[in-house]
């Protein structure tokens, strides 16, 4: 690890310090935990780990976020939340994380407040030029990003996760199941259902990093380039099992795993203080 590298550390255990109590809401993914990781060797019993239960967090998600948060001994605790409710999220348009976080963050501003805490979200420095439309929720609600405070990017924070123990420093991006429903294909609890239950299927094949990405009655299955063909060899059990789930048609995207490959459609993100995508 470099100097440079450890300055930032410190810099981020003296924000976290200088909080007091914190509230983080943590998914179990990559950031989030090792914000909380900091957090509690920062504060101990004062900085509380959320997770917001809803159809949209993949079961497995929820199991792994628990364990890892029973095993670290950090005070955690499941909340549900409902964006599925709104129709500001169901439509699906380029704006749904936005709503998404507004649900997420009116959930646990009340916890925050009882606590006297700052609440505190896992974006990084790379998160700033990439369309996440979330962050602007996280703004105007005075949600903290302390990774981005620290200067901390995403590769960095892996590394800083390997020196911790993490379990997640090689944890593959996980988003939300909302993510993988084309924009303007309306977001359901049975379409995510379907979802996470078609992801854990190919997983049982030996697909780790995976998405299937819902076009209403196509579903389209991206695999990291190198296991293309492996995937194309199983086509037939693949299409027979995920048309089971409901789809007319379903296809191998030969470009390979792509991150917010759905993303493309949209404008590119705007930083420097402005909107980052819509």
């Amino acid at each position: 690890m470099t100097t440079a590298l450890s300055a930032k550390g410190n810099v981020l255990h003296d924000l976290l310090s200088d909080m007091g109590r914190v509230v983080v809401a943590y998914s179990g993914g990559v950031d989030s935990t090792f914000l909380m990781a900091c957090a509690h060797e920062a504060l101990g019993g004062k900085a509380l780990a959320i997770t917001a239960v809803s159809p949209s967090l993949p079961a497995r998600a929820r199991l792994e976020a628990t364990a890892l948060a029973d095993g670290r001994g950090w005070e955690h605790r499941l909340v549900r939340t409902q964006e599925v409710s709104r129709e500001e999220y169901a439509r699906n348009s380029g704006d749904r994380c936005y709503w998404c976080k507004t649900e997420l963050y009116q959930v646990i501003a009340p916890i925050a407040e009882a606590r006297e805490a700052a609440m505190l979200v896992g974006t990084n420095l790379d998160d700033l030029s990439d369309i996440r439309p979330g962050n602007r929720a996280a703004r105007e609600r005075g949600v903290r990003a302390p990774l981005v405070e620290a200067g901390l990017t995403k590769a960095e924070v892996r590394t800083l996760s390997r020196a911790m123990a993490l379990p997640t420093a090689d944890k593959p991006a996980g988003p939300c199941l909302a993510s993988r429903f084309a924009y303007g294909v309306r977001v359901t609890e049975d379409g995510l259902r379907r979802i996470d239950e078609a992801e854990e299927y190919l997983r049982s094949l030996g697909f780790e990093e995976l998405r299937v990405r819902d076009h209403g009655d196509l579903a389209r299955i991206e695999v990291p380039s190198a296991l293309v063909e492996q995937a194309a060899a199983r086509a037939a059990d693949i299409a027979a099992r995920l048309k089971d789930f409901g789809w007319r048609y379903v296809t191998l995207d030969l470009e390979g795993f792509r991150s917010g490959s759905l993303n493309e459609v949209l404008p590119p993100p705007r930083i420097g203080g402005r909107e980052e995508g819509s």
